[in-house]
Order: structure tokens, then sequence, then C-alpha cells
């Protein structure tokens, strides 16, 4: 019996996959609990343009993020903050703070992406961060943290 996968399956296969199962197996387990649907003809051709479609979706996703990615290594960051003795920040800096300094700067980029090692910065100095734009896409980005000048 052909189906089709609606979902990964261990040991199976993965989401749109046509695998060939026994007819048991087929009718008693995946069809009733939803991983997969028989896999007619027309089943197929839905399956064969969907898959088509979403790749032509995906080509696109990738090309925007490849130009925000172009965008993102012309941008020069430079992040003020307090500083103590021995050129230590007061608190740190984290990616929630470089996303909303990105956002100023006029890209739109979410904290949950950005990749700063060690998590926190914690001194004054150069740092560069990796930014995930698409599964395929990353780039990394440099930046400055430089003491707050003191005006009286």
């Amino acid at each position: 019996m052909e189906v089709i996968l609606k979902q990964d399956v261990d040991n199976l296969g993965f989401k749109d996959d046509v695998i060939i199962v026994k007819n048991g197996f087929g009718r008693n387990y995946l069809i009733p609990q939803g991983m997969a649907s028989l896999a007619t003809d027309s089943a197929k051709k839905v399956l064969a343009e969907n898959l088509r479609q979403r790749a032509h979706k995906e080509a696109k996703l990738i090309e925007d993020a490849k130009i925000q990615s172009e965008k993102l290594r012309e941008v020069s960051l430079k992040m003020t903050a307090k500083v103590g003795r021995g050129n230590k920040l007061f608190g740190s800096l984290s990616n929630s703070d470089l996303a909303l300094e990105l956002n100023r700067a006029g890209i739109q980029i979410d904290k949950k992406f950005i990749q700063i090692p060690g998590t926190t910065i914690k001194s004054v100095g150069k740092y560069t961060a990796k930014v995930r734009l698409h599964r395929e896409v990353n780039t990394e980005i440099e930046f400055e943290v430089v003491a707050e000048t003191k005006s009286k």
C-alpha cells in the first residue's frame, strides 16, 4: 500500500514522502492516527504541485534573506553603555539590546535570531554576533560597545 506521510514518522520517513507500507499498518495505524493518507493518483498530483509551489516560495524567502544579509553587512553599529572601572559595563548588553539597536538602524530582526558569543557582553570592545535570517542563510555582524561620554 502506498501512502503519503502527513508528518515525520520515526524509522519510516519525513513529511510529504510517498512510501510503501504493509496494508494493515497503513489501514490500521497510519491513516487513522492522521499520520498518512492514501496515495491515489490525484493525491500524488496534488502533492507534486504543492511541493513545486513550496519550492518556489522557499526560493523567494532565501533570496530576500540574502538581500537582508547584504544590508546587515553594510551597517556599522556603535552601542553606548555606562562604564565603570576597567572598562566594565554597569550591567550587560544582550541580543535584545542588539535587536533594538538594529531596529533603530532600520533593520527588523527578532532577538531570538541573534546569537552573541557568551550570551551577554560585559565590557567595552568590538564584538561579532551571528544572525539567522533563514534556516539556510546566516550572517555575522560586527558592532562596537563604547563608553558613554559624560556631559556637564
